[in-house]
């Protein structure tokens, strides 16, 4: 079973969008990696997930996305787009994770995440 383990938020102006959710919902924004400003949304000891707000890129420039942590990035995307899904970003290699981003069968975006 595969879990949301974030989300991110696409803004075109995402160091002023970090600023009003630190301002409104007290979040502590991190210095952006990759245009990536991390978001913690409060203490790991509650429930809830973490997530950030990044530029929003051409294929999604406005909106939120979830991240959804799985096994294999690969296989993953073999299946979404069995079951009528489409990658509109290819598999990026971050290090100690892959991500890619697709859209399932009705238009919903999400990301994938493979932890190394």
């Amino acid at each position: 079973m595969s879990r949301v383990v974030g989300f991110e938020i696409s803004s075109q102006d995402a160091a002023t969008q970090s600023k009003f959710y630190a301002d409104v919902f007290g979040w502590e924004l991190s210095e952006p990696n990759w245009g990536y400003y991390p978001a913690k949304t409060g203490p790991s000891d509650k429930t809830g997930i973490d997530g950030g707000i990044a530029q929003g890129p051409e294929h999604f420039p406005v909106g939120v996305r979830l991240q959804i942590q799985v096994e294999s990035i690969e296989e993953s995307i073999a299946k979404a787009i069995e079951h009528g899904g489409k990658v509109v970003q290819d598999v990026m290699d971050f290090g100690d994770f892959k991500l890619a981003y697709i859209v399932d069968s009705v238009g919903v975006h999400y990301g994938l995440i493979e932890n190394y």
